[in-house]
């Protein structure tokens, strides 16, 4: 008969120690969800008080378990809504949109659904622009603007859908911003170009910004830019006619006594 060959003092080590550990693991204690049980109220006002105090982490993971547990009813659509406001204050931007969408997506004809979109817009606004926060000096226009058109477009959807929505009015303020924001990118640009003695560049932007934004007051130095241009390129004309549109639509303006050397851009008297 043959004998069975003794395992390596080491694999016997091994052994034990493997049987020691997973023994181990049933003494340790259990971990207690101290949310166990708890209502859909109770949990959606315990992650109100973690908002209030500021513990928006603390929040978010509280709401995401009232809907786990509770998916339907008033406090879990709440809850959504709730977290989108939560990741917005963290600044973090995708997180929020991102919830948003999901509750434009899931209730189309909920009664606070403009607040979803009003709070999708204000997250893209706050991202690139920093209306309310600390303005470097860094001028706005020169930033991707990006941000800015996505913002804008979520605020023209909110306006178009709810028009009468409570948040429309302010909506309508910060799209007036974001034309200028967008207006005065288009027209630092055309400037970027223009120094570089690009002149086509800076004429195609220009006109671009004229035609997006014709009120905006970034206007008045996008006509400045075309004389100028036209008058490199040696084309009298076309200079000419944008000059006489300048003196009609800007009699006193500062580019044609100073040229480029103008005052402060509108953004840093908000």
């Amino acid at each position: 008969m043959r004998s069975v060959p003794a395992l390596p003092a080491v694999a016997v080590i091994f052994a034990l120690l493997l049987t020691t550990l997973f023994a181990g693991c049933g003494l340790l204690p259990e971990v207690v969800d101290e949310t166990a049980g708890w209502t859909a109220e109770k949990l959606y006002s315990e992650a109100k008080d973690a908002m209030g105090d500021g513990a928006f982490d603390k929040a978010i993971k509280l709401f995401e378990k009232l809907e786990s547990r509770y998916p339907y009813g008033r406090y879990a659509q709440q809850a959504q809504l709730e977290i989108a406001y939560a990741h917005f204050r963290l600044s973090d931007a995708a997180a929020a949109i991102s919830a948003c969408d999901r509750f434009i997506r899931l209730h189309p004809n909920h009664p606070s659904v403009d607040y979803a979109y009003y709070l999708k817009g204000l997250v893209n606004f706050n991202e690139d622009l920093g209306l309310f926060g600390n303005i470097s000096n860094q001028d706005l226009s020169e930033r991707d603007p990006k941000a800015a058109r996505e913002s804008f477009e979520t605020f023209k959807e909110l306006l178009t859908k709810f028009p009468d929505s409570k948040y429309a009015a302010d909506a309508t303020a910060r799209m007036k911003y974001l034309v200028n924001a967008l207006a005065s990118h288009e027209v630092h640009v055309a400037r970027y170009y223009m120094n570089r003695r690009a002149y086509i560049a800076p004429v195609n932007r220009a006109q671009g910004a004229l035609k997006s934004f014709p009120e905006a007051p970034a206007g008045e130095e996008a006509l400045y830019l075309m004389i100028k241009s036209y008058d490199a390129m040696g084309l009298n004309d076309l200079r000419d006619d944008s000059e006489r549109v300048m003196r009609l639509n800007f009699p006193k303006s500062g580019f044609l006594e100073y040229g480029l050397e103008r005052p402060a851009p509108w953004w840093k008297f908000w």
